[in-house]
């Protein structure tokens, strides 16, 4: 990635006129879940009790956050890209592009029950494409 070849140049430059603080902090990642063009970075990725997580569609692929109905803990909150209440409404949805995240689109959750998540982008699944969140106390 050329991004730490940016920061190093620019931070260098900043540093003569005093803005290289500023200019790294405009610079920082957003988002804690990236989509490449088949696959959630990372894959996994653990948080605590009451974190907010933010997938942001980082390719020029079309994707989806879909939580599996059934692999999230008893008592926690159904997520989708879309606002659906359901896997098979987000499911449903998906065959109008319901859900979608283009590219620069980000999702985000806050998990109030400890648990492992384990979620889906629907039209890349038969490619591997599932990620999991882990939230611990």
């Amino acid at each position: 990635m050329y991004r730490r070849r940016f920061l190093k140049r620019a931070g260098g430059a900043g540093v003569a006129v005093g803005t290289s603080l500023s200019l790294a902090g405009c610079l920082a990642d957003q988002y804690d879940v990236g989509m490449t063009a088949t696959q959630f970075r990372p894959e996994e990725i653990t948080v605590e009790v009451g974190d907010r997580v933010v997938w942001e569609n980082t390719s020029v692929r079309g994707h989806t956050v879909t939580a599996y109905e059934d692999a999230i803990p008893d008592g926690a909150e159904y997520f989708a890209s879309g606002g659906f209440e359901s896997e098979a409404a987000a499911r449903e949805a998906w065959s109008d592009f319901g859900g979608r995240l283009e590219n620069g689109d980000r999702f985000s959750h806050t998990f109030s029950v400890p648990g492992r998540y384990d979620y889906v982008c629907i039209p890349h699944e038969t490619g591997g494409m599932v990620g999991a969140v882990i939230v611990e106390e």
